[in-house]
């Protein structure tokens, strides 16, 4: 028999996972085109941070 091991997420990783997707629902929202990229621009700001922070490759 097979012994599974329990996968641990890393909080920083998924979070900054959550922002890249923030980041291009932002591109696709119905707002002008100056508020979408200000959106996006801050998503990916705060997702690189977060690689920077905890490593995430």
């Amino acid at each position: 028999m097979t012994q599974r091991h329990t996968l641990t997420l890393n909080p920083s990783k998924s979070r900054a996972a959550a922002h890249r997707a923030m980041a291009i629902a932002a591109l696709r929202a119905d707002s002008s085109l100056s508020v979408r990229l200000a959106r996006y621009n801050e998503h990916m700001a705060i997702a690189r941070s977060l690689d920077a922070a905890g490593g995430v490759r």
